[in-house]
Parts: structure tokens; sequence; C-alpha cells
């Protein structure tokens, strides 16, 4: 048997000590590089991915808040447009990125309401994602060109029933709260043949009513609101709890005696759900730092937009307590599942 003596034990406590801070001379530069990039963070330019076409509200947000957020931290953010599928393409991309702090998803409440609306999703909205902060809000709204008879909901529902074949309707993607409202407003007063035409993104969706290829409108306030400024498109009701203050004279759908008929776009930013919460503790708060200016302000209220400056917890609080809401709409309405 080999003798264990005080020598050796000495040795061994060398040896390991020997190892031990070779070890941290190895493991502190790797360790300090680490934290020298989260400190450094964002390092190259953030993508913002928005589920739509250029020109809708998602889009008007996204570059709005990147601009803004470019001057306040002199870091480079850029919008990337994924449009298609009820703006599953674009989610699915994002909820399916690299977790790195470089690929944000701004979505609309289309997020919750896909859920709902279609059999299966190539996400979870659950588990994929988690939230940074919201952005804005924005009523929908009916509206018609000025030259179109119709002065109220009512006038247009009349004139959709009586000539069923000669009206239809323009809206954003599927899944989106505007395509959900002219669902509901279908149902609620019996207008079956009133066609759903479907575009892309809420600005194609507009465009269609400008041109004359549909008779109504039903969007969020922003595409609409320079035409209705001057006077070329009519306003017949927003959807918003309360009236807009650039259109005092509009009613709420809920004033035309629509009940329990409010419906918004809202906008939020969502982060993939491994992203390093470092990075997400970041983008919340330099968020919240531009969104909070009176300069961000007015340009968001100018665009059809009201501030929504909430934090991470509450932005996903609100998104996931509307998967069920809308679900819940989308099951009493009757409308079939994608």
């Amino acid at each position: 048997m080999r003798k264990f003596t005080a020598y050796s034990a000495l040795s061994r406590r060398n040896i390991v000590k020997a190892a031990t801070a070779l070890a941290a001379g190895i493991a502190a530069p790797a360790f300090l590089r680490v934290r020298a990039a989260y400190a450094d963070y964002p390092d190259r330019p953030v993508k913002f991915v928005v589920a739509n076409t250029p020109g809708g509200p998602s889009d008007i947000v996204a570059r709005i808040v990147t601009a803004a957020l470019g001057k306040s931290t002199g870091k480079t953010f850029n919008v990337e447009n994924r449009g298609g599928a009820g703006g599953n393409i674009g989610m699915e991309y994002a909820a399916h990125a690299d977790p790195d702090g470089y690929t944000i998803l701004l979505a609309t409440n289309a997020y919750s309401v896909n859920y709902g609306l279609y059999k299966h999703l190539p996400y979870d909205p659950y588990k994929d994602f988690v939230g940074v902060s919201e952005l804005a809000t924005s009523p929908n709204t009916f509206v018609v060109k000025s030259e179109l008879p119709a002065k109220t909901i009512h006038d247009f529902v009349a004139l959709a029933r009586a000539n069923p074949d000669k009206y239809n309707c323009s809206t954003p993607p599927i899944g989106t709260t505007p395509q959900i409202q002219l669902e509901v407003l279908k149902i609620r007063e019996k207008l079956p043949k009133l066609a759903d035409v479907v575009f892309k993104g809420g600005g194609d969706a507009f465009a269609a009513l400008l041109s004359g290829t549909v008779q109504m409108s039903s969007g969020s306030l922003p595409p609409a609101a320079p035409h209705i400024k001057a006077g070329t498109c009519r306003c017949l009701a927003v959807t918003g709890d309360t009236r807009w203050p650039d259109m005092p004279n509009v009613p709420t759908m809920e004033e035309a005696g629509y009940k329990d008929f409010v419906f918004a776009t809202d906008t939020v930013l969502l982060a993939p759900a491994k992203t390093p919460p470092e990075d997400v503790k970041w983008l919340e708060a330099q968020t919240l730092k531009v969104l909070r200016t009176p300069d961000m302000k007015a340009k968001l209220f100018k665009a059809g937009f009201l501030v929504r400056a909430q934090g991470a917890d509450a932005a996903w609080a609100r998104v996931t307590r509307e998967i069920g809401m809308f679900k819940r709409i989308i099951d009493q309405a009757g409308i079939p599942k994608m």
C-alpha cells in the first residue's frame, strides 16, 4: 500500500491550486467577452419584423419607432416586412429566429386573434415569445368614399341589403381586428353576400377603396386619416370605446347602437422566448423612453395613434388575455376556422 505523506498532500494541493489558477486564467477572458457583448448590445442592426405589407398600421408604427430609437440610442434599427397568411408568416419567422436580441416582432392583435381563428399555428403564442413593451393603439373604422350616399353605418347596411351584389368591403389580412369586425357586422346585420375582399396589408386594403375596387373599407384609422381630413373619404363610425379627438362628429359603433362593438389595432413588441433578459430589459427601457417624449406622442397622434407606453409585463398580460377574449368572439360569431 502506498504511504500518504505530508509531502504528497502538499503537492496535490499545489497541483489543484495551479490547475484552478490556469482554468481561471483561461475562463476570465471568455467571461469578460460575454459581459462585454451584453454591455455593447446592440452592436449591429436590430430588426423589427412586421408581419404585414408596407403602408399598414403596424408598418407605420414600426418606422416611426425605429427612427426614434435610432436617434435616441445611436444604434441601428431596421424594419423588415413579412406579410401573408394573416400575419402567420412573419410571426413564424420571428418565433424561430435566433433569440439573440437582433430579431424582434412588432405584432398587432392578429397575434392573439389567430389562436382562435386557425386550426394550426406555426408557433405557440403562449410559449414562443416574451413581452418587450406596448407601443400604440388606434381605433378601427368603417370608411367610404365621399361620393357614396351613405352618411352612417346604418345607411351603408341599407344600401348593401338592397343591392347585395353591388357592395363589398376591403380588409387587411384574415385574423386582424378590422377583418374580424367586418365578419361580426355581417353576421349581426345578416349580410352574407357582402363580400370580404382581403388584402395582405392595411395600406393595400385602403388603396382598394380609393381605386373604386370596393365600396367600403374596414380598417384601422392611420391609412384612412389623411383622406378623411382631405374630404375625399367619409368615416361612418369608429370602433374604439370613445370618439377620436380629431373626428368629434363621428360616432362610435356602440353609439350607433351596436352593443359591445369595440375593436382596435394595438401594436406591441415581442421577443423570441429565449432572448437574453438583459437585451429585453434594454429594449424595454429605450422604447419606453422614446414613447414618453412629447415629440413621439405628437408624431403618433398625427399618424392616427395614441401612445401606449406600457412595459414588458403589461404588454404580455394584455396579449395573453386577448387570446382567450378573441377566441370567444370568434366562436360566438360563428366565424369558421381556417
